[in-house]
C-alpha cells in the first residue's frame, strides 16, 4: 500500500503537533500543540501547563515535536528537541489577564533547527478569530490533536474531536479568558486548536482559529457514581496570541 499523499490529507493536519515532554533523557508526558506564524517567526503553541505544572509536580526540561519531512510520503518524519529552559530561565511565553492566569504557553521556533523540507502549515494572524462575529452558540468546531497519545501511528497524524461552541462566544465565562466547548475529550489533547471551517479563507489552511483546548470542566459537587460528567471542556480564546507573539 502506497503512503497517503497530502494532496488528500487536510492541511490542518500538517498545522498541527504531538508533543512529547523529558526531564533530560526521561519519558514524561504527551500531550497536542500547534504551528503558528507572525511577521515571519515561528512559534509553537500548546497548553502552560504541558511546560510546567505545579500542582501535578510537572516540571520537563525540553520537548520533542514530530515534524513531517516529506510532502508525498507521510510515514516520514523527525522529532525535534526544543529545550524549554536557558541559563534557567523559561523560554516560553505565558499569559495572564485580569481573570488571573491563562493556560497558554508560546515558544518561538528557530527555524534553523528545522530541516528545509519541514512540512508545516503554521495558523497566522488573519485566522484568528476572537470576535464574535460568525461564531454562533451551538457552532460546529473541531478539536484537532492527540487525545490518550492516540493517533494514526503510520503517517504521524492526528485525529479530530467534533465539538460545538457551549458558551457565548466571545464572553468570558465565569471572568476568565475562555469559552466551552461541548466534546469528547480526554488527556493528550491540552493544546490543541479549536478550529472552524472558512470555505471563503484564501491560501491552504481555510480555517479560523477559535482557541486552544486546555482542560475538561466538571462540577465540585458532581456526585461520583450517580451523575455522568458535564462532557464540557474550557477552551482559551484564541487572541492571546496577539499579545504572546507580538
Amino acid at each position: 500500500m502506497q503512503p497517503t499523499s497530502p494532496d488528500r490529507a487536510d492541511p490542518l493536519l500538517f498545522s498541527v503537533t504531538r508533543v512529547s515532554t523529558f526531564l533530560g533523557t526521561t519519558a514524561m508526558t504527551a500531550a497536542s500543540g500547534f504551528f503558528f506564524e507572525r511577521a515571519g517567526r515561528l512559534f509553537f503553541v500548546t497548553s502552560r501547563h504541558v511546560l510546567m505544572d505545579a500542582q501535578s509536580r510537572h516540571f520537563p526540561d525540553r520537548v520533542e515535536l514530530i515534524i513531517h519531512t516529506d510532502v508525498v510520503d507521510l510515514t516520514k518524519f523527525i522529532a525535534v528537541s526544543i529545550l524549554i529552559y536557558r541559563e534557567g530561565k523559561s523560554t516560553w511565553r505565558q499569559g495572564n489577564d485580569s481573570g488571573g492566569d491563562i493556560d497558554v504557553a508560546v515558544l518561538e521556533i528557530d527555524r534553523a533547527i528545522l530541516p528545509p523540507n519541514a512540512v508545516i502549515r503554521p495558523f497566522t494572524l488573519d485566522q484568528v478569530r476572537d470576535s464574535p462575529a460568525g461564531v454562533r452558540l451551538g457552532q460546529s468546531a473541531l478539536i484537532v490533536g492527540f487525545p490518550l497519545g492516540f493517533y494514526d501511528t503510520l503517517h504521524h497524524l492526528p485525529v479530530a474531536r467534533h465539538a460545538t461552541v457551549a458558551s457565548a462566544f466571545g464572553v468570558r465565562f465565569q471572568g476568565q479568558g475562555f469559552f466551552l466547548t461541548d466534546a469528547r475529550m480526554h488527556r493528550g489533547a491540552s493544546g490543541a486548536p479549536v478550529v472552524i471551517h472558512d470555505p471563503d479563507a484564501k491560501g491552504e489552511l481555510p480555517w479560523r482559529l477559535l482557541g486552544i483546548h486546555s482542560a475538561r470542566l466538571d462540577m465540585g459537587t458532581r456526585e461520583l457514581g450517580v451523575d455522568d460528567t458535564l462532557g464540557l471542556n474550557c477552551a482559551w480564546y484564541a487572541g492571546i496570541l496577539k499579545t504572546l507573539t507580538a
